[in-house]
């Protein structure tokens, strides 16, 4: 019986390569030297689609594969994938929920107490040798007992919710609705509102249309000079030029990213800033979730493939 043909986006560790070679053809679409001629070439045979949530699949890649079935996303966010044009031409789309939540939820609250604590510069100020010099480091701020506001509770703002909670924090959170899990905590339906009740705010939504820039020049004038924006969901969510703006004039305190619009190449006007803490959007960046994800990728492709249902379908 012939593999079924897949197109694969961009790398992946060894690990997934070698199983997704075994199980499927697989054509490497970031190997090649003219994309265009490539997909010209073999679109045609293609029926899966493995790619990674920053590089999605858009509507030109997919009307390329006329025999497209199935886009596999290797990650939790599948707004880089074209979902109408995937609806139109009845395309099942998947994504890797679950399975890395709680590595980045870990990375969000290790994000607030590093640079809250001034973690990076203190390591610094050891090995440069101020301490010996100059003595003890600048006094930072504390983590415990403040207010965190949590601006989307889904998978992964329950879990960094949960992680607040050990803190000993005042958490409120904002979503279209108040949950009925989350009894313990403040809704607040506002993002403006829950930026000035809190001295952290944690970005932690699904990208789309209606998010997009929901973090504004309100919201962090909100959250003021002394508050802390935690970014772990996608770069979209943020204004980033008003991000910028309120960061280099100190309207807001400081900001921990994981995420940016046009990554790796991140705009410059971040390396100037020493109130911001920049990540390489690896929240889900551990050995174990990437081999999950890696995993879920694959089984959602034989699912399909053998006419079974999908393990985590978005579409």
């Amino acid at each position: 019986m012939q593999r079924p043909h897949i197109l694969q986006v961009g790398p992946y560790p060894a690990w997934d390569e070698e199983p997704l070679n075994e199980a499927f053809t697989v054509h490497r679409y970031f190997a090649a030297a003219d994309k265009q001629a490539f997909l010209a070439g073999i679109g045609s045979q293609v029926r899966g689609i493995a790619t990674r949530g920053e590089l999605g699949a858009n509507r030109a890649m997919i009307e390329a594969c006329p025999s497209l079935e199935v886009v596999s996303v290797y990650g939790v966010g599948f707004d880089a994938v074209d979902l109408a044009a995937c609806r139109e031409r009845g395309v099942r789309v998947t994504n890797t929920p679950d399975v890395l939540t709680n590595d980045v939820a870990d990375l969000g609250i290790a994000m607030m107490l590093c640079l809250s604590r001034g973690m990076i510069g203190a390591e610094r100020w050891v090995r440069d040798g101020s301490w010996a010099a100059k003595g003890l480091y600048p006094l930072k701020r504390r983590v415990w007992g403040r207010r965190a506001g949590v601006l989307g509770l889904g998978r992964i703002g329950y879990e960094v919710a949960k992680r607040l909670a050990g803190f000993d924090m005042d958490i409120a959170y904002s979503d279209v609705a108040q949950k009925d899990f989350a009894p313990d905590w403040t809704f607040v339906a506002d993002p403006v509102e829950l930026a000035r009740r809190s001295d952290f705010l944690f970005v932690t939504l699904a990208a789309s249309a209606a998010t997009r820039h929901i973090v504004n020049k309100d919201v962090l004038a909100a959250l003021g000079e002394d508050g802390m924006l935690i970014n772990i969901s996608r770069a979209s969510n943020i204004d980033e030029y008003a991000l910028l703006d309120a960061l280099e004039a100190k309207v807001l305190g400081t900001a921990a990213l994981d995420v940016f619009e046009g990554e790796p190449k991140l705009n410059p006007r971040f390396l100037t800033l020493d109130n911001v803490l920049l990540q390489p959007h690896h929240a889900s960046g551990t050995i174990e979730t990437r081999k999950a994800m890696g995993k879920l990728v694959r089984d959602n492709l034989a699912a399909h493939f053998a006419g079974q249902p999908l393990l985590t379908p978005v579409l």
